[in-house]
């Protein structure tokens, strides 16, 4: 096998993800998953694994921030019609995470890693405008480094066997995970009462997933690189008191951002009138400086706008978050 100068496998089949001699089939001691609140990726399909070393674990005592054994590999795979890019994640030895692009050909029949600085509009017929952007690997820093943990989709509350959506078919839950041995310390009330977004309505669950998978990597109240006092980012440890915290840092709190239309200074999100919530005039926007997320989409996530919409609707006006 072939490696760049950081140690990362020039081909995709050299990182561990398929089976010696069967083309491109999935190794059987790799763990397929999906998290209930996925990343919006304009619409590509996605497929994950995740790999832990014979005889590692997991480290769950802190179940908002798991402890990933060196050794442990993620893979992400994107697809418009056709495999473009799968995206790799390990841990080494030392501790330290590396990050990955690897772009497919044409005819799938191999992925070469991207250079370091990423490629921009490859060509991509499925995709939006016909053109797909590969990530440099500071982006992917961006991303997972903001988190609590490194790795992102893989925890209590995205593989929650409570789900707002459906697992694949092969797809490892944490009930399995237990069965399994490949967790310990996981807090046992995590099994017997699987975890659940606090919320006042299936509509505000789902909201609040979406803005936890979506966003909740940047802002959260761990270190958050973002550079607002946002929240974001669910806790499992704390249920109610987490939504809480997400309602106070947004509902009705001046955002720093400017509108266009010079109307001032706008709430984050303003109860019963999204129209006047910063949010989700960030979200709608695909204008480079002021888009969110600011990385990893050509275009709007139209579904995604609606259900921001239909939950800040629903808001009470009169109604402040509890202290």
């Amino acid at each position: 096998a072939a490696f760049d100068e950081s140690g990362l496998p020039v081909h995709l089949r050299d990182t561990g993800l398929y089976a010696d001699g069967h083309g491109l089939q999935i190794r059987p001691n790799i763990i397929a998953f999906t998290p209930q609140y996925p990343l919006w990726s304009d619409g590509a399909s996605k497929r994950r694994w995740l790999y832990l070393p014979p005889g590692a674990q997991i480290d769950a005592r802190d179940a908002d921030a798991w402890e990933f054994p060196p050794g442990t590999k993620l893979w992400k795979e994107f697809a418009h019609d056709r495999a473009i890019e799968t995206r790799y994640i390990e841990r080494r030895l030392d501790g330290s995470w590396h990050y990955a692009t690897y772009v497919w050909n044409a005819d799938g029949s191999d992925a070469l890693l991207v250079p370091a600085r990423g490629l921009r509009g490859i060509p991509a017929a499925a995709a939006p405008g016909g053109q797909y952007d590969l990530p440099a690997r500071v982006d992917c820093l961006a991303c997972h480094e903001g988190a609590a943990v490194p790795v992102l989709g893989f925890s209590a509350l995205q593989l929650s066997t409570a789900r707002d959506a459906a697992p694949g078919l092969n797809d490892v839950d944490l009930r399995g995970l237990v069965a399994r041995g490949l967790i310990r310390n996981l807090p046992p009330e995590l099994l017997d009462r699987p975890p659940v977004i606090a919320a006042a309505s299936a509509t505000e669950r789902a909201a609040l997933g979406y803005l936890h998978g979506n966003c909740g990597h940047c802002h959260n109240d761990n270190g958050s690189p973002a550079p607002v006092a946002l929240v974001l980012a669910q806790s499992v440890t704390d249920g109610a008191a987490s939504t809480q915290r997400i309602l106070r840092s947004a509902l009705n709190v001046a955002g720093r951002f400017r509108p266009a239309t010079g109307s001032g200074v706008q709430p984050i999100i303003k109860p019963a009138r999204p129209d006047e919530s910063v949010l989700l005039q960030r979200m709608r926007s695909r204008h480079a400086a002021t888009q969110m997320p600011p990385l990893g989409t050509r275009t709007v996530d139209m579904e995604g706008v609606a259900l921001i919409t239909s939950w800040i609707s629903q808001l009470n006006p009169q109604k402040e978050p509890s202290q």
